[in-house]
């Protein structure tokens, strides 16, 4: 039996309330506002890779080559950046193979990334599609295994697009499954294929990302109990918002009944701007931005990938 087809047969959240006394401008501000909700994907990881499996074998010789989003990778540069992903993911992860990298800022961390994917991509170029394909379902199949044994609450490497602190595996996990997705939606709309655009697939995405919204305002200094509230249009997307609490921006589900900012953007627009694959001018000429203007568009900063 095919492997992949045997594995597809078979609230601690990262923002932790605390107790405060409300006055009632307050209160009023944070009665429709809840803590976001874990967002489990243990289950939609061989689902997501059964679909790159299948694309891939789809494709002509003439669509391997096709140019992507991504700066100076083709599709299949794109498959081999994913294969890298699951190889660094079985050696880090399970079985506890460590480089040894100095790394003490944001900065240093995307350099060393991206000279270390583009090396992996430059020598993996010599692997052939059929090869490159046999190899994403070795190393998808044990991964989806792997992630199988955590336990999604206890506390996890950090999500650097986040913060620097530990975050909880559900959320860590939910960022290796956005990695996934938004990089095999790259090779399908480069070879012209539907994308998993179905909530089932694409609502994880929306609402991890948003996960980057408070970094974004992070050096915005505004007024106790400020609130930006960021709406996805679509099937997949929601609401979310921000309110500045205690000198710090946190995260909440919903949208209080009048917030200082609100902006609204169309769920395939989103995942683009916070990948980095659409620009802020065109991403500005999309969105809609009502109340603070000037506060409503620090949501351009949003950045949910290492980049």
């Amino acid at each position: 039996m095919n492997p992949l087809n045997s594995l597809l047969g078979r609230q601690n959240s990262v923002h932790q309330g605390r107790s405060m006394c409300l006055g009632p401008v307050e209160m009023e501000r944070k009665s429709v506002l809840q803590p976001p909700q874990p967002i489990i994907v243990v289950d939609l990881f061989p689902e997501v890779l059964n679909e790159l499996l299948k694309l891939l074998a789809s494709l002509s010789a003439e669509d391997w080559q096709k140019p992507t989003v991504c700066p100076g990778w083709s599709v299949k540069d794109v498959a081999l950046h994913l294969l890298g992903v699951e190889v660094g993911n079985l050696s880090r992860r399970r079985d506890g193979h460590t480089l040894d990298a100095s790394i003490t800022s944001w900065g240093e961390l995307m350099t060393f990334i991206n000279d270390w994917n583009q090396g992996w991509i430059q020598a993996a170029r010599r692997i052939s599609p059929q090869l490159l394909i046999d190899l994403l379902e070795f190393t998808g199949v044990q991964l989806c295994d792997y992630f199988r044994l955590l336990d999604p609450y206890a506390l996890g490497d950090a999500v650097s697009w986040v913060g620097p602190e530990p975050a909880p595996v559900w959320l860590d996990l939910a960022r290796e499954y956005t990695e996934r997705w938004h990089h095999q939606q790259h090779i399908r709309d480069a070879v012209d294929k539907p994308g998993l655009k179905q909530p089932r697939y694409f609502a994880p995405v929306l609402a991890a990302f948003v996960w980057a919204l408070p970094r974004a305002f992070r050096s915005t200094v505004a007024a106790e109990n400020t609130s930006v509230t960021l709406t996805i249009a679509g099937e997949s997307g929601g609401r979310w918002s921000v309110l500045r609490e205690g000198g710090e921006w946190r995260l909440y589900a919903g949208a209080p009944d009048q917030p200082d900012a609100e902006v609204t953007i169309d769920e395939d627009f989103a995942w683009r701007l916070f990948t980095r694959g659409l620009s802020q001018s065109l991403a500005r000429e999309q969105m809609a931005v009502n109340g603070d203007r000037a506060l409503g568009l620090r949501v351009l900063q949003m950045v949910s990938i290492i980049a």
